[in-house]
């Protein structure tokens, strides 16, 4: 059974930073395709990040140079750095995976963007 557990958010200003993780509850060498989505009140959850098992990641646009997303096998974990936090970042934030077609998703961690 595939288990993803989002941490690390919270309530920061804006410029700041936050680095979320995402806890698998099995290597994560599994999983070619690893996600990080987002859903702000009211708007469709949408794709921030992507990050493949060969090291390449790709970004929403509008996070592009400020956000970055890295996994540490060993940890058995996947991690957002977020940087230079606007106030449109505020979400909550969804770490997602597929194996063997099924779609896996974890409860997610709120971060809010706020003077």
């Amino acid at each position: 059974q595939v288990q993803l557990v989002e941490s690390g958010g919270g309530l920061v200003q804006p410029g700041g930073s936050l680095r979320l993780s995402c806890a698998t509850s099995v290597s994560i060498t599994n999983f070619d395709i690893m996600d990080w989505y987002r859903q702000a009140p009211g708007k469709q959850r949408e794709l921030v990040a992507t990050s493949d098992s060969y090291g390449s990641s790709q970004y929403l646009a509008s996070v592009q140079g400020r956000f970055a997303v890295s996994r540490d096998n060993a940890q058995h974990t996947m991690y957002l750095q977020m940087n230079s936090l606007k106030s449109d970042d505020t979400a909550v934030y969804y770490c997602h995976t597929t194996l063997y077609g099924r779609d896996y998703w974890g409860p997610g961690t709120q971060v809010t963007v706020a003077s």
